[in-house]
């Protein structure tokens, strides 16, 4: 083992366990490795940088507009609403009714958004009805998962491993490739919830505040629930050292961090990312705030209102079809050959896209920076040199080479298996891009070791580093509904271990029949 390797190999684990302990955003955590390997001459800077002018990388960004655009359009409100049921429903019907909706919409656009809007619909819907929202919160996030891993742009992951998979020299992923593995992954995954979420998943979590009684004395302050974004900045500091009401005029009555409920002695409450404020606020706080990036969801009990017209909604859903459908044909042979000049794949199709949304103001043109999640690109943008690092070191090669010799004697469908494992046990500690970036390189190495069609290694690193439903930490949308649902850490691993060894068992033995060695 070189210098170089071990070099990796250390930085590698000094990342690994500053992820797991949140104490940067993972975005720096990944730059400042990144340029550790920089220094000790692991990395060129052309190297270091490529990934920020990756086409993976600028698609996802572009998509975050795309997905704010008909998040702002009032589009999807219209759908869930639609979908929920009236009257007394049963929990099977009504799952049946809006996890497999869900599951489709989320397969082209960002999971966040859906169950940011999603999530306090469907929590006012069950409340109506009377019916525990404990029972569709966490099936609301895994379903968007679920879908997001059908498509090439249902996920970041899958882009950022299309854009490896190019950048290695080998022809990227279509639209609907991954769909082989993922749609029959997304549909065991809806059955298995509609079959045993309504015993795994906890009945009704009392998500009152206990102050509800001091209202009164509040004037014209009402209830606003507010989940904490990577971007507020009082994270990891106490409810003492940050005075909210300070920064945000509004009084801070309750905190629900991993499922435990603070409404006492709150100055020694640690502020994290994910957790859900319950607030008393006037009506300006919505309002104010609702487009900030400082919280991912605001929610006080009332519908929001989109300031769109009808003809511009279904407008934002044309441009989406469009967006698809140009994307899908555009990658056939015909038209390849037709249109030799121009590659119309989603790179062109969600630029144009794009473009158009923010010159017919479908979303807010002086407001777009907003929008994206910086933290994610850096961290995809860095992914990449990371991948890169571990192969210019040998690492990688070292890795695929101990996981052949010790699964030897059982052939490709172990080392599938294997590869699978790992990465999903990173996703399900760190983040998910990260997961890929550590994941295909090995992947890359075993397939040439051995020889064979690197495609099925590479399906299994996006199906593996989004398959993330053990912990809320998982995902962010895990994090979300955690709180919105005051959910504790071990619901979700009563109702996602299983998911996860559905999904890896379905993975490792359809990929190969798929997609040959």
């Amino acid at each position: 083992m070189s210098f170089d390797a071990y070099l990796v190999l250390f930085g590698l684990i000094a990342m690994l366990t500053v992820l797991i302990l949140d104490k940067m955003r993972p975005g720096l955590v990944l730059l400042s490795v990144v340029v550790f390997f920089l220094c000790a001459g692991i990395l060129t800077p052309k190297e270091m940088l490529e990934g920020f002018s990756n086409k993976g990388m600028i698609t996802v960004a572009m998509l975050f507009l795309v997905s704010e655009g008909i998040r702002q359009s009032g589009a999807l409100e219209h759908v869930i609403k639609k979908l929920l049921p009236s009257g007394k429903p049963t929990l099977f019907n009504t799952q049946l009714r809006i996890l497999p909706s869900i599951a489709f919409i989320s397969a082209f656009l960002n999971n966040t958004p859906v169950v940011v809007i999603f999530a306090p619909i469907i929590k006012r819907w069950a409340e109506k009805v009377r019916v525990p929202a404990t029972k569709f919160l966490i099936p609301l996030s895994y379903a968007t998962v679920l879908g997001g891993i059908c498509t090439l742009i249902g996920t970041s992951t899958n882009l950022v491993v299309h854009g490896m998979i190019i950048d290695a020299g080998y022809e990227g992923f279509s639209m609907f490739e991954i769909a082989w593995v993922g749609l029959p992954i997304a549909i065991a995954g809806i059955i298995y919830m509609l079959l045993f979420s309504n015993k795994l998943l906890p009945d009704v979590r009392d998500n009152n505040s206990d102050d509800d009684s001091d209202e009164g004395n509040l004037g014209n302050l009402h209830r606003v629930e507010a989940v904490l974004s990577s971007r507020f900045p009082g994270i990891n500091k106490t409810v003492k050292e940050f005075n909210f009401t300070r920064h945000y005029g509004a009084i801070v009555k309750e905190i629900r961090s991993g499922g435990i409920r603070y409404t006492r002695d709150l100055d020694s409450v640690v502020f994290h990312e994910g957790d859900t404020l319950i607030l008393w606020a006037d009506d300006t706080f919505i309002p104010t705030w609702g487009d900030s990036s400082v919280f991912v969801l605001l929610a006080n009990g009332t519908d929001r209102e989109s300031p769109m017209s009808k003809k511009k909604r279904w407008f934002a859903l044309i441009l989406l079809f469009i967006m698809i459908v140009g994307a899908t044909i555009g990658e056939l042979p015909a038209v390849k050959e037709r249109i030799p000049g121009i590659k119309l794949d989603m790179f062109f199709f969600v630029c144009v896209t794009t473009i158009i949304m923010a010159w017919t103001k479908i979303f807010p043109p002086k407001k777009y920076t907003k929008y994206i999640s910086w933290d994610i690109l850096i961290t995809i943008a860095c992914a990449f040199a990371i991948s890169k690092a571990m192969e210019n070191s040998g690492l990688a090669a070292m890795a695929a080479g101990y996981i052949i010799n010790l699964s030897h004697s059982y052939g490709p469908y172990a080392l599938l298996a294997m590869l699978y494992l790992i990465v999903n046990a990173v996703t399900e500690l760190i983040t998910n891009n990260a997961a890929a970036a550590l994941g295909f390189p090995v992947a890359l190495s075993v397939a040439m070791q051995l020889g064979v069609d690197p495609t099925p290694f590479f399906i299994t690193i996006c199906i593996a580093a989004s398959a993330a439903f053990s912990t809320p930490i998982g995902y962010q949308t895990n994090l979300i509904v955690q709180g919105v649902g005051g959910y504790k850490f071990t619901d979700f691993v009563k109702v996602g271990l299983p998911l996860n060894i559905i999904c890896f068992l379905l993975s490792v033995f359809l990929i190969p029949l798929i997609w040959k060695f």
